[in-house]
């Protein structure tokens, strides 16, 4: 995954039925423990590379509502595998596979944005 919905997020739900990935879910069928907002699964998100911009954003009214998060590769695996155990994601876990991890799903992202934006959870912007 390489974007993050934030407590700016007014759950809407427009970003929903946009992503390409089925990526993302409404707070209510979130796999977080107390969700306050719509969550975006790491092990689905493409940052929908093949477009101008993440469909999400796109549709979002939001501004500040998704940022930049670390592209899901296997040289983050660590940095998502601790964000699982401490519940800020819930990663899937296949029951021959074993868990999604980076190492062992990595996913598409956009390399022309820059780490430190992503270090820094840049809202995504026009």
């Amino acid at each position: 995954m390489s974007i993050l919905i934030t407590e700016e997020c007014i759950n809407c739900d427009a970003c929903v039925d946009e992503c390409p990935a089925t990526a993302i879910v409404s707070a209510d069928d979130s796999p977080i423990d107390d969700p306050e907002f719509t969550y975006v699964k790491p092990e689905k998100c493409i940052e929908c590379v093949d477009c101008s911009v993440p469909k999400c954003f796109d549709v979002c009214p939001t501004p500040g509502a998704i940022v930049w998060d670390m592209p899901y590769i296997s040289e983050f695996d660590e940095y998502y595998m601790q964000r699982h155990n401490e519940g800020i994601y819930k990663i899937r876990v296949h029951k021959k596979k074993g868990i999604f991890s980076p190492i062992n799903q990595t996913r598409p992202f956009r390399e022309v944005i820059d780490m430190q934006d992503r270090l820094n959870y840049k809202p995504l912007e026009f």
